[in-house]
């Protein structure tokens, strides 16, 4: 997509993107590394992907986003959201949003090793 495009749409349809694309990520990264049972997998998932790993994340991503970047992450936490899920702070579940939103921007953008680079360091924030 071309920037014009991805401008126009809106901030959720991005995080919608980006929530599954940092989910696979983290699948594929938790499956490469080893995690024996499928439950295992799965909660390891669940605790990097819930709203306050991902705040976590999105504070470790934060000072390495260009411009362009920052301008989509502030979109995603400014954004109006309706409730916030159990366990998550308003904040958090915004901060949450914002990184969802910068991936889903991204991958729509085709810029997969700007994906990777940032995902390293969204990975190194949620097992430190």
């Amino acid at each position: 997509m071309t920037r014009a495009e991805l401008g126009s749409m809106s901030i959720l349809a991005l995080a919608h993107v980006g929530d599954a694309v940092y989910e696979l990520l983290v699948r594929s990264r938790l499956a490469r590394e080893g995690t024996g049972k499928v439950i295992d997998l799965h909660r390891a998932t669940v605790s990097i992907v819930r709203a306050p790993a991902q705040a976590k994340a999105a504070a470790a991503i934060l000072p390495l986003l260009s411009e362009e970047e920052h301008a989509v992450y502030r979109r995603g936490r400014n954004s109006h959201v309706n409730s916030t899920p159990k366990g998550a702070s308003k904040a958090e579940y915004h901060a949450a949003t914002a990184l969802e939103a910068v991936f889903g921007w991204l991958y729509l953008a085709g810029e997969r090793e700007r994906i990777d680079a940032l995902f390293e360091a969204a990975w190194e924030a949620a097992n430190a």
